[in-house]
């Protein structure tokens, strides 16, 4: 997670999250991958922050470069600021106004935002940024967070009568519903969670990165948590791999 500059030949890994850094008069997207560190924009302020419409526009406009990555399936967000500003709250304040969608609890697509003290304008800033201790703990803790998030979803439809749950712990059968185009319509909302163990103790792991990928393409929403975590520990109950589709109301 500490390259940023993508080498010829060498994997980005998974998605892990969305890093948001925060200066006087501009904001960087990050795409976070469990190798690198992607770019995605640069959005510039273009006035002073105590013009209040200006203000507004600017973190609408950082809200409409983070919603493609967030459908993606990607809820994870770190905002970075330099310390002594209130950047990372105005932001997060703008959202709990104007897009409090994104943060209820009860909504199944919202977003997991975390805030940091630092600088993440450049390529070089946000390498030693990503090499601390706090900021790994920080994407371990969000991502759990998530991670538990839809895996709490998931269990309320396992234990409900007739909730129409489809439900899969196989690899070959998680294949056989993601490479079906006719079994993967708009209709459900479908998760593929796994283990970071999972992964790294499959004997064809060209095999589930294709898997993953497809899911992408197919829009399900996949994740790759961490073993230990709480949501890592109960999709390790499951095997370490768990497939589920739930009506789209």
């Amino acid at each position: 997670m500490t390259k940023v500059k993508r080498k010829q030949g060498y994997k980005r890994g998974y998605p892990v999250a969305l890093l948001v850094g925060f200066e006087n008069a501009s904001a960087v997207l990050w795409h976070i991958f469990s190798y690198v560190v992607k770019l995605q924009i640069t959005l510039k302020l273009g006035g002073k922050r105590t013009d209040e419409r200006l203000l507004y526009n600017f973190h609408e406009s950082v809200i409409e470069a983070l919603k493609p990555m967030l459908r993606e399936g990607v809820k994870s967000i770190v905002v970075v600021a330099p310390i002594k500003t209130t950047y990372a709250e105005d932001f997060l304040g703008h959202v709990r106004k104007h897009h409090n969608y994104l943060v209820q609890s009860s909504n199944p697509n919202r977003a997991t935002f975390a805030k940091l003290v630092g600088s993440a304008d450049q390529p070089a800033k946000v390498a030693q940024l990503a090499k601390t201790k706090e900021f790994r703990k920080l994407i371990a803790e969000t991502t759990s967070g998530e991670a538990d998030h839809i895996f709490n979803a998931f269990e309320k439809h396992l234990y409900s009568i007739g909730s129409n749950l489809v439900v899969l712990f196989s690899l070959k059968e998680i294949e056989e519903m993601v490479y079906d185009r006719e079994r993967n319509d708009d209709s459900r909302i479908k998760c593929l969670l796994l283990t970071d163990k999972y992964l790294a103790e499959s004997e064809d792991k060209n095999r589930i990165h294709r898997l993953l990928q497809i899911s992408k393409n197919r829009k399900v929403k996949t994740r790759i948590v961490k073993a230990e975590t709480t949501a890592g520990k109960r999709i390790s109950q499951f095997g370490g791999v768990v497939f589920f589709a739930v009506p789209n109301k």
